[in-house]
């Protein structure tokens, strides 16, 4: 299509698509740009979050977050050895580890975090939200019950936060900040006191006279397990490191996952199945990301509870078609109606009760390829007597 029917026909659908605003097309040259014919809202919806994020940003992403990316030839050849198998989970089509990595990734990040910090669940649960110990701990994050409620994870008949990977990570996140600055920003004190408490390494230092700030943790009087937390950290920190040299791992990690983000639960529903339905998306990935929720019941515990969703399913679901509005379509004989006789092409009317989705099941489109079409996003209201493009002309 040439830019100026494209013009014209996007003004043209706006007009429809906006209620109580029409919007024309002028065929009088334009001495502005074309971006002004464009209302905010749809500039705004252009700049929402991406719906996926590929694995090889991810990648980069995690090393550019690291405080100590120098790796040494047999450096904790024991802990290579025990998270070998960490990169090729991450290469995997058939897991939500990248996902869920990702989300940490930005999470710690976000705070001026190393990502370091990232790795955790890997030693802690396999990056498993559902992972349960049986001494005690659970998630993703594996913290025992005393320790989420001192966080601010809630821990309710029906509803165990510490499953909740946004909720934990949130707590998690928070406490490792406090840490950090608490240590001069030293990654390696950080996680000894995340493991062992902040009172031990401050004993720790206090014995061996030395100060946060210029520290060497390794030769701290610390105990060994806590030692060993460190170098399982490091020891994976360049195992994912070293992967990227593999062009083979580098093409499997070249592959779209969805971006995850949390949202406060819905009114109104009451699963994850339903949830699912509204906004087209795996209930099956739901409920594995989100075990808080049992069986996938949305909890409600008298406080406000999230839930982990891919970027798509976070925009509230496109409404039904509702009455129409008291506005007088375009007149004849103006720049709109010229386009849209210009353009042959097939157009839905929408009928009361009509969603995006069943139209685009109707036509055999996806939603998405309907609602951009039409210069539509997901806040966007159908009403009754609204043509909708089908065919991209």
């Amino acid at each position: 299509m040439r830019p100026g029917r494209r013009t014209r026909l996007a003004a043209a659908l706006l007009a429809f698509a906006t209620p109580g605003t029409a919007v024309y097309a002028s065929d009088a040259p334009s001495t502005g740009p074309a971006a002004s014919l464009v209302p905010a809202s749809f500039e705004a919806a252009a700049a929402t979050p991406a719906v996926t994020r590929n694995g090889q940003d991810v990648y980069n992403r995690f090393l550019d977050g690291l405080a100590e990316p120098e790796c040494s030839a047999g450096d904790s050849d024991r802990w290579r050895s025990h998270f070998g198998h960490v990169p090729r989970q991450l290469a995997s089509r058939g897991t939500d580890v990248l996902p869920l990595f990702a989300y940490v990734v930005e999470e710690v990040r976000a705070q001026n975090l190393p990502t370091e910090f990232a790795l955790i669940p890997f030693v802690e649960s396999g990056y498993r939200p559902g992972a349960r110990s049986a001494s005690g701990p659970a998630g993703l994050w594996q913290f025992i019950a005393v320790t989420a409620r001192n966080h601010d994870i809630p821990i309710r008949p029906g509803y165990d936060g510490r499953l909740s990977p946004a909720d934990s990570t949130r707590a998690a996140v928070r406490y490792l900040k406090t840490l950090h600055g608490m240590f001069a920003g030293d990654w390696r004190l950080a996680v000894m006191a995340y493991n062992a408490g902040e009172y031990r390494v401050f004993g720790a230092l206090k014995r061996a006279g030395q100060e946060a700030r210029n520290a060497t943790p390794d030769t701290l009087p610390m105990p060994q397990l806590t030692h060993a937390y460190v170098r399982k950290l490091h020891a994976l920190s360049c195992l994912i490191k070293e992967a990227g040299a593999g062009e083979s791992w580098m093409a499997a990690m070249d592959r779209e996952v969805p971006a995850l983000t949390a949202i406060p639960v819905p009114d109104g529903i009451r699963d994850l199945d339903t949830l699912a339905v509204r906004h087209e998306t795996d209930a099956a990935r739901l409920k594995r990301l989100n075990p808080a929720h049992a069986d996938g019941r949305l909890a409600r515990i008298g406080q406000p509870v999230t839930l982990l969703v891919p970027q798509a399913a976070a925009a509230p679901p496109v409404f039904m078609a509702e009455a129409p509005p008291d506005i007088d379509p375009p007149a004849p004989g103006n720049g709109v109606a010229a386009a849209l006789q210009a353009a042959a092409r097939r157009v839905h009317t929408v009928a009361r009760g009509e969603s995006p989705w069943s139209i685009a099941k109707r036509y055999g489109l996806s939603t998405s390829e309907l609602l951009t079409r039409n210069a539509l996003d997901a806040r966007s209201v159908l009403r009754p007597g609204m043509e909708l493009l089908i065919d991209e002309r």
